[in-house]
């Protein structure tokens, strides 16, 4: 239970850092500088895997609550 708990203040702090790095104007676009050829593709893909990253602490996030919202007995 207390693994639970500490991955209940976890995974936000890591959801809210990954949701700041992705703001428009000061996201990783602008982190890399503004070179374009071959490290552009680079930082689209550093983008995508961002985005993925918050898509799955999310999730990981509400499966914690109902956990945490179900009764244990």
């Amino acid at each position: 239970m207390i693994f639970i708990t500490v991955l209940q203040i976890l995974v936000p702090i890591f959801l809210i850092g990954a949701i700041l790095l992705q703001m428009q104007g000061s996201g990783l676009s602008k982190t890399f500088g503004g070179g374009g050829g071959e490290f552009y593709r680079s930082k689209q893909s550093i983008e995508k895997i961002l985005i993925w990253v918050t898509v799955i602490l999310a999730a990981v996030f509400g499966l914690i609550s109902l956990l945490f919202a179900s009764p244990i007995k």
